[in-house]
């Protein structure tokens, strides 16, 4: 019998590793069709996830209701399993390099408990050949089986977008793949149970590997671009929201705006991407260079912020700046690779004394991986205030709500221009 047949007669069950913000909507998608184990190895995640909360915090009790689920980090429940997909980070080391740690380790586990007849899907982003090379060995040697043979490999790119309620599992078209034709249809069937918007066959595992590399490098290139814009309009004396909007008329002109790139994907799929290519001995350029200039936004909103400090005839030293937002991106609690911590970090090095304020952040985390921690409420008067990430609860705020905050010529930098034209008694900056 077909494992997708086996699994929607719940003789057979799917696993799902690692249940962070991806791995977790996935498992309770499927576990709303089908038998699921879902695993990790953080053992006080699993706890939490037993009784209905997501450690992540992007999902509510009502979303564990009416699944057939079981939370553990047990390797004898895995090998209840027979259908593994594996969900687990692909981040980049302190040198921008592929960290496949997290990966090689989860591909361990299920190598321990892989049987005969078993299918592996990998979702996790990694650079061309990385599901064939590097972890099919692996399976194969913990396993003893033959990969096509003996058990079937597979890889479906994640698209999930932490905080968007819109497009999620269900709803986005899923790239899927494996290694051979038969395994190809069980693997498309097995997620057209949960993604109504439907699969997409690519005709290898390294073309649907590398459609998901090129889908975040695009993203950060043309942010780039926006960001480079935003130097030289600076420069100029040019708001470039306002450039936008008036390009933005022309039916074919992209809408991309400048901003902090940071986060598990955008600021770091490009970097697996680079390193293959110099791997094989191509130096990607415009990719390295769309990297530089993003990373570099910190930096450089935090300069902008201090120039516009000493324009006001005010000493750098001790100057007090609020930062409204810590997290990667608006409404969400994700703090990974949040490029606001070099804001931060560059206002330090002037001699700047920073309060940080997040409605989502968790403050232990932030002073964990970055030094530094929230402060409850802003209590003083600022030289100036950055609104680095556009949560809900800061838009819309009164000019009162800054002048309130400030000191005399206070200066307020909005990193996403969310305030154009409606603050008018502070000195207004943007990108």
């Amino acid at each position: 019998m077909e494992i997708y047949q086996k699994l929607l007669n719940k003789e057979a069950k799917l696993s799902l590793i690692g249940l962070g913000y991806v791995g977790l909507p996935i498992a309770l998608a499927f576990a709303r069709k089908i038998s699921v184990i879902g695993f990790d190895i953080n053992a006080a995640r699993v706890e939490l996830m037993k009784k209905n909360i997501d450690p992540s915090d992007e999902l509510v009790a009502e979303d564990f209701r009416d699944t057939d689920i079981t939370f553990t980090n047990q390797l004898d429940v895995l090998k209840e399993a027979s259908f593994h997909i594996v969900a687990v980070p692909t981040p980049i080391d302190k040198h921008n390099l592929p960290d496949l740690t997290p990966l090689l380790s989860a591909t361990r586990t299920v190598g321990k408990v892989l049987k005969k007849g078993d299918y592996v899907v990998y979702e996790s982003t990694v650079y061309p050949g990385t599901t064939d090379e590097e972890c099919r060995t692996i399976l194969e040697e913990l396993s003893g089986l033959k990969c096509g043979t003996d058990f079937k490999l597979g890889y479906s790119p994640e698209r999930i977008n932490p905080g968007d309620k819109e497009h999620t599992i269900t709803t986005i078209t899923k790239i899927v793949s494996a290694c051979d034709n038969e395994a190809l249809g069980e693997v498309a069937k097995v997620y057209e149970l949960v993604v109504k918007a439907g699969v997409f066959k690519a005709s290898s595992i390294k073309v649907a590997e590398a459609a998901k590399i090129i889908e975040n490098t695009q993203r950060d290139v043309n942010i780039a671009l926006m960001n480079e814009l935003s130097m030289i309009f600076n420069k100029m004396g040019i708001n470039t929201y306002e450039v936008l909007e008036a390009a933005g008329t022309k039916w074919n002109f992209l809408k991309f705006f400048p901003g902090l790139v940071g986060g598990h994907c955008i600021g770091v799929d490009p970097y697996y991407l680079t390193f293959k290519a110099a791997e094989l001995g191509h130096a990607a350029q415009v990719i390295n260079s769309g990297r530089a200039v993003n990373d570099g936004m910190g930096k450089f909103i935090a300069t902008e912020v201090v120039k516009q400090i000493i324009r006001a005839g005010k000493n750098v030293l001790h100057s007090k700046v609020l930062v409204l937002g810590a997290t990667f991106k608006e409404n969400v609690s994700d703090i990974r690779n949040s490029k606001v911590a070099d804001v931060i970090n560059e206002l330090k090095s002037y001699g700047v004394d920073v309060d940080v304020i997040d409605p989502y952040a968790d403050s232990e985390e932030l002073e964990k991986e970055y030094g530094f921690a929230l402060c409850s409420n802003p209590e003083n008067k600022y030289a100036a205030i950055i609104i680095a990430v556009s949560h809900k609860e800061y838009v819309g705020l009164p000019e009162d709500y800054f002048l309130k905050h400030s000191e005399d010529k206070g200066i307020v930098m909005d990193v996403k221009g969310i305030y154009r034209n409606t603050i008018n008694k502070l000195t207004y900056m943007s990108l």
